[in-house]
Order: C-alpha cells, then structure tokens, then sequence
C-alpha cells in the first residue's frame, strides 16, 4: 500500500511540475522541453522529491518508442527510398567526421585509451531524437528542407547506435569467449526485421479491418498500443533498438488506410511520455558529480557543442545546404543523444572506462541537451536575410490541396471532379468497408472519425487549402464544422447540406460554400423531363435558373426573417401541380405559374 502511495505520490510531482513548468518557459521563449528539464531537476537533484530518476527514464523512453512510430507513420517506403542518399550518404559522413572530431577531442581532455576515447567520440556524436523533433514539431518547420534534413541525420544516427554497441566487445579489456555471437546476433536482427515484414504485410490491415468493424473506439486504441509496443519489444528481443522496432513498424503501415486513426490514437500517449523523457533526464542528474567536475563540464560542454556544430555545418554545406540551412541543422543537432546514456553505461560494464567517467559523460550529454533550445534561438543572429522559406509539403499522404471529410455517393462523385482537375485530394471515412472498397479503386482514402480534432491534424487539415465536409447526416456535419472553425479558423469550409433547414444551420455558421445535396441533381432531372415533354433545351434551362435563382432570393430572406418567409416568391395563391401533360391551351398559362409549379415541387 506504502508503494501505492509513493507511486500516486511522485506521479502527482511529475505532473504538477510539467504543468507548471511548460507554460513558464514557453512564455518566457524558452521552450517547454527546458522547462519540463528544469522541474526534473528541481523535483529531483535539488529537492529529492524523487529518488529513482533512472527507473522514471526507462518506463519515459516510450516516448521516444512513440515518437519514431509516428514519424515513421509519415515516411511511406517510396519517400524514405527518395531520401536514401541524404540518410545513408550525409548520415554516414556526419556520424563518422563528428565521430573522429571528437575522439580527438577527448584525447586532448586526457582519456586514457583509444578504445575509450573511440566510443565516447562516436557515443557523443549521435544528438537527441527527442530534442530536435521536438524543437522542429514546436515551430512548425518538420517538413522544411532543413527539418527533413535534420531528420535524415538523426534516422542514421539512430542506425548508427546498433553496431556502436557491437563494437564495444571487440574494444573490451576483454574479449568475449563466443567469437560467433556477432554473427548469430546479425541472423536472429535479420530474422526480426524479416518477421516484421510479413506480419505487416499480411497481419495488421486485416486485423485493423476487424477492429474497425467494432466500432469501439478503446479497441483501435488498444491494438495501436500493441502494434508500436510489440513490434518494438520484438527488435529489442533481437538486439536493435526498440525506438528502431517502432519506427519500422510506422513505416510498414504508412500506406495503409488507418494510418490517421493511428496516429491521432498514438499522439496523447506520445506527447505525455515524451514531457516525462525530459523530467526524467533532469531527475537523473547526479548534481554531485558536477560540483566535483564542474571545470571539466564548463569546458567539454561548450567545446563539445562548438566541435560538433561547425562539423555538422561543413557536412551540410558539402551536401549542398543553404548557408541558413545548414546553420539551423547544426544548431539543432549539437547536443549529446539518450542513446550516449546507454553506450556509455554498456561500455562502463565493459571496462572500456570507469564508472565514474560514465556518469560524467552522462552529465555532459544532459547539459548540452538543456542548451539546446537556447542555442536553437541563436539561428536568428547567425542566417543570413534571403527571405521567407517555403515549407516542402511533400510528406505523400500527409496533406493535400483538399482534405475530404466522407465518402459516400456525394463525396465519391465530388472527388473525381478534383482528381481530374489534378489536384491531390486527401479522403477521411469512418467506414471500414468504405475505405477498403475506395481504396481498391486507387483512392487516397484513410480510416479515421472527422470528429476528432487529432484525426483531422493527421490527416494533414493545416496544409490543406480547403476543407470539404461531405458527410452524410447533418448532425455529424455541423460537429465538424464547428470543430474547424473553433481550432482553424483559418480553413475554408464547404459543406455537404442535408436539406434545406441544414442549408439555413450552415450559413449561420458561415461556412465558405454549402450545398444541398440533391438541388442540383432535382434541377438537372426536372430539366431533362420538361425537355422530354417537349419543351426547348434553352426554355428548359432558362427555368431551371430562375428556379435556382428564386431559391437562392428564399434562402436568403429565411436566413433573416425565418424559415416561413419567402413563401410569396412561389405564388400569390396556393398552386396545385398540374398532370404531366401538355396543356390544352397554354396561351393562358404565364411564365410566372409555370415557374411556380415547378418551384412548388422542388420545395416538396
């Protein structure tokens, strides 16, 4: 019960320190993720509110396990093929110039060994996924040329951990006694990753599929927990990272339908765990071991920061980044990584290096993540004036020109008229059936309820020009046009209107464009049928556009006086629709009872 309460207890801390501490330093334009480092270390080092930071770390690092699976949910397999020369050829150039820069730092700091300075060189080269997304994700520049560069470094970097960790029994004082675990250790990754495609493959959309069907929401939410956890668990189980396992898993499923429903079911879990990866960064510190090497961190942190970034900066220019781009790149990769936490303390266990120089390296690592956002502002002083940047709204899938809510008959019909004037249409359904169906035939479509605000950013409504609500029941329409218009106001909405009540309830919003969903389609029928009577396509057409532009005068007047107004404009006197044949004598018919005839059926 004593557990219990301790646990309630430091969850409590932990959450009334983020919410403290975000919204000051945000105000302050310092960024949420010092603010959440600052309250771990002030509940942890300084008060010791909270002892075990370590074991925090480790249940906080599914943030990070979140965070690539989604970032993974982004890159679909042809995007991430288009970005193999950046990944594999600047990432293999950064990891490997930083990487020797800084062994040679380390040498003239006096480590003892060049198998030590080796892997605190290479350990330190890899920056933290965790701070750059975040800091990218809070300004708005993840799809910036300079933001998917930035990310094409840190995929490698994280890459780059895996044989990291294999080296250190090779430069351990002693060598390991099996000399063909290196070997197994690759056939069971392999294995893994060889798992992970047919289970992606064949597995998860069918069981998608099912869950959906349910309609219980908790249940998605369940089987996207189990997907990132377990494809994460499984690559763990086989030697690589589950950050690694989790953003496979992403990448295998960022072209299958749910793939929205999925991220905005993942996003809270994310989002919290991440604030929690940074609290408990600051509660790992070990204030001790600076006052005890506080001149040796005064020095190795800037120098550090100094080296790295002018090397990533060279790295960039020599891969044909702008000047201004290159600068945000190095600024925002120039802190130590979490992965350092782990190759630093395997390698302590291995004797490459002492304990004691472990926990000062981690130390090293947590002070230059903390600088981070500060160095990030020093961008401003450092680019040059060459105007706005354009972002590069090239995630496929991510956002298009039109973000179509529904699918059914309008929204299908409506959607082939976009697509043929070749704009990118990104559909939304909350039909399992439906989207399978559509996605058949070559439709961008996804899973996802357009209720929920997280839905709609995933599916990419702040890069889309315009809004298209074509769901079927007024009610759900009206939700999501409030919902757009309360949390993006800057989105132009046009709407799909039941009848002619909802058409009143959609300009009272002041949507953009509405329309009835089968006005047009009863003008053109009624038209066609007085042609086939007889009449000429030009007085057939001519009538249909009164009657239009009457409806249009009724909707407006009802708009301001209520619905009974406007009933004068069908006729003076009640009209009774006449049989379908021709009159006998129509020189006694006027313009006027035609039109109101008609009329008079259109509004029944």
């Amino acid at each position: 019960m004593a557990n219990t309460h301790a646990l309630f207890s430091e969850a409590l801390l932990l959450l009334g320190g983020a919410v403290l501490a975000a919204p000051i330093f945000k105000k302050l334009g310092l960024g949420t993720i010092l603010g959440y480092l600052a309250a771990g270390v002030l509940i942890g080092p300084i008060l010791h509110y909270i002892h075990d930071g370590e074991e925090i770390l480790g249940v906080a690092e599914l943030g990070i396990v979140f965070l690539l699976f989604i970032i993974g949910l982004e890159l679909q397999p042809s995007r991430l093929w288009q970005m193999r020369r950046e990944i594999f050829g600047l990432g293999t150039a950064q990891v490997i110039a930083t990487g020797l820069a800084l062994t040679a730092l380390a040498f003239s700091f006096g480590v003892d060994g060049w198998q030590a300075a080796l892997i605190i060189g290479f350990g330190l080269a890899l920056s933290s996924t965790a701070f750059a997304l975040q800091i990218l994700e809070a300004k708005g520049d993840v799809n910036t040329r300079y933001g998917q560069r930035s990310f094409s470094l840190l995929l490698f970097q994280d890459l780059a951990i895996v044989p990291l960790l294999a080296l250190i029994p090779l430069l351990a004082k002693q060598a390991p006694e099996d000399t063909t675990s290196a070997f197994q250790d690759f056939v069971v990754a392999i294995a893994a990753i060889a798992a992970m495609l047919v289970i992606g493959r064949y597995v998860l959309n069918p069981l998608f599929q099912v869950i959906a069907r349910t309609g219980a929401r908790e249940a998605m939410i369940a089987v996207a927990l189990f997907v990132v956890l377990g494809s994460a668990t499984l690559l763990q189980y086989a030697g690589l990272s589950m950050a690694m396992g989790a953003f496979l898993a992403g990448v295998l499923l960022s072209e299958s339908s749910y793939r929205h429903e999925l991220e905005a079911d993942i996003e809270p879990f994310r989002g919290i765990l991440l604030a929690l990866f940074f609290m408990a960064v600051g509660l790992s510190l070990d204030i001790d071991v600076v006052f005890q090497n506080y001149r040796v961190i005064l020095v190795a942190v800037p120098a550090l920061m100094l080296v790295k970034g002018i090397v990533i900066y060279l790295i960039c220019r020599l891969g044909r980044s702008p000047h201004n781009d290159a600068v945000r790149v190095a600024l925002l990769l120039l802190q130590g990584g979490e992965f350092g936490f782990v190759l630093f303390t395997v390698a302590a266990a291995a004797g490459i290096f002492s304990p004691a120089t472990a926990s000062l390296l981690i130390v090293i690592v947590t002070v230059s993540m903390a600088l981070t956002p500060i160095a990030s502002l020093l961008s401003g002083v450092l680019i040059q004036e060459d105007g706005r940047e354009e972002l590069e709204e090239d995630f496929e899938g991510a956002g298009s020109d039109v973000l179509m809510i529904g699918f059914s008959r309008f929204g299908q019909i409506a959607s082939q008229i976009l697509l043929a004037g070749g704009r990118d249409v990104t559909v939304i359904d909350f039909s399992a059936d439906r989207v399978r169906q559509a996605a058949s035939f070559g439709f961008r479509i996804y899973f996802g309820d357009g209720t929920r605000k997280e839905v709609l950013r995933a599916a990419g409504i702040e890069r889309a020009k315009i809004v298209a609500v074509c769901t079927q029941k007024a009610e759900i329409t009206d939700r999501i046009v409030d919902l757009v218009q309360s949390d993006y106001p800057n989105a132009r909405v046009y709407a799909r209107s039941y009848d002619r009540i909802h058409t009143l309830s959609l300009r009272a919003r002041n949507v953009d464009y509405e329309t009835r969903e089968t006005f047009e389609s009863g003008l053109l029928f009624g038209r066609k049928t007085l042609e086939g009577l007889g009449v000429s396509d030009a007085e057939a057409l001519a009538i249909s556009d009164d009657i239009r532009r009457r409806d249009e005068e009724r909707l407006i007047l009802q708009a301001a006086e209520g619905l009974t107004a406007g009933r004068h404009m069908l006729h003076s006197r009640p009209v009774r629709p006449e049989p379908l044949i021709k009159p006998k004598h129509t020189e006694n018919i006027s313009d006027d009872d035609v039109i109101a005839v008609t009329a008079q059926r259109a509004t029944e």
